[in-house]
């Protein structure tokens, strides 16, 4: 029993530090086009107001105002995997956004 317990507890860290990557691809690069902005220049979506967000190409206040209420976000990622956008809306402004967290 306590082998599938320490067993069990292994794979939880082992996935959880995976998906702090998830959007990077093997070099550990953000997976972003060749023409999106540098990362100092994107939209972050733990610290922007609505106004800031509407900035963002194909971003609408319904979305921005979503945006904000369901923070904080690990990853740009999370948006999609909590619910907050659709896949589609997602893939018009992932290019254009940063998840930054607070310094622990």
């Amino acid at each position: 029993m306590r082998f599938t317990a320490a067993a069990a507890v292994v794979l939880g860290v082992c996935l959880a530090g995976k998906a702090q990557y998830q959007d990077r691809d093997t070099r550990g690069v953000a997976k972003t086009s060749a023409t999106a902005p540098q990362p100092e220049a994107r939209v972050d979506i733990n610290h922007a107001s609505v106004d800031e967000l509407l900035k963002v190409p194909g971003m609408t206040r319904s979305w921005a105002g979503r945006i904000v209420r369901f923070r904080p976000y690990r990853t740009k990622q999370d948006l999609v995997e909590h619910g907050v956008v659709t896949s589609q809306v997602y893939d018009r402004i992932k290019d254009y956004v940063i998840a930054h967290r607070e310094a622990q």
